[in-house]
């Protein structure tokens, strides 16, 4: 029932999305589609902060209308690989104990408002490029693999479903009338504590003799119920513009 829901969801976000994008009104305006690829990693039970060590490939396809010199709607849909293990840089030497880990694949469908702080898009602008940020709304399937412990006797696979916000920032350059290259980091706000497996609500687990008490038998899950799950995107996009209209009146 999960998975019907999360394609259920999807489809109709993309279709929504879809008419407010292409639109008979929005043919007036300019618009653009385009893609990239760049780097994913998560933060969570088992990384902390952003680590080089534990990335993944990401790629995307979006499409963008453009209302003004300053405000873009976005959406699209992006596909990552995430992966983290204790193993390779544990938080402390309770985790390294606790050796869990997970990999697997992330869906994401989003929309999100772009404000550019320069105007560049102006055929007589002073420049070619503009630093910008933004915000926005979207959901997220994650398809994974993974172990809480070691000697995990149920390393099985699941499945993740939550509603995310987008931010970040990223820079745009203005290749041609036509072309726009830009450079993205953007965050992921979950609302779960399950992308890595570890999600807290089973404080004491059976696993291989604990070191401090070794004839309980059981020992800590070290997942902190609290602590929601995040994702990162870093990356660089190329879109085409589609328009007989060049630029905004001021």
């Amino acid at each position: 029932m999960k998975k019907k829901k999360f394609w259920f969801l999807s489809t109709l976000f993309i279709l929504v999305l879809s008419w407010v994008i292409i639109s008979p009104q929005a043919v007036a305006q300019k618009y653009e589609f385009g893609g990239g690829l760049g780097v994913a990693t998560y933060s969570g039970d088992i990384i902390r902060r952003l680590d080089p060590e534990q990335i993944g490939i990401q790629g995307t396809l979006f499409g963008r209308r453009n209302f003004d010199n300053v405000w873009t709607l976005r959406g699209g849909v992006s596909f990552a690989r995430l992966n983290a293990a204790d193993s390779v840089r544990p938080i402390d030497p309770v985790m390294a104990y606790r050796d869990a880990g997970f990999r697997g694949s992330l869906f994401e469908i989003s929309a999100v408002m772009e404000y550019h702080f320069l105007d560049f898009t102006h055929p007589q602008a002073q420049f070619r490029f503009s630093p910008y940020g933004f915000l926005g709304l979207g959901f997220a399937g994650f398809v994974g693999n993974g172990r809480k412990f070691r000697d995990d006797p149920n390393p099985s696979g699941y499945t993740v479903g939550t509603p995310v916000i987008p931010f970040g920032i990223g820079i745009k350059y203005k290749l041609s009338q036509k072309w726009l290259l830009a450079a993205e980091f953007g965050a992921r706000a979950t609302f779960t504590d399950a992308l890595d497996k570890l999600y807290g609500d089973e404080p004491i687990i059976p696993r291989i003799s604990d070191p401090i008490f070794p004839s309980s038998g059981s020992g800590y899950n070290y997942g902190n119920y609290s602590d929601k799950d995040w994702y990162y995107f870093i990356g660089v996009t190329i879109s085409y513009s589609f328009s007989s209209v060049k630029c905004y009146a001021y």
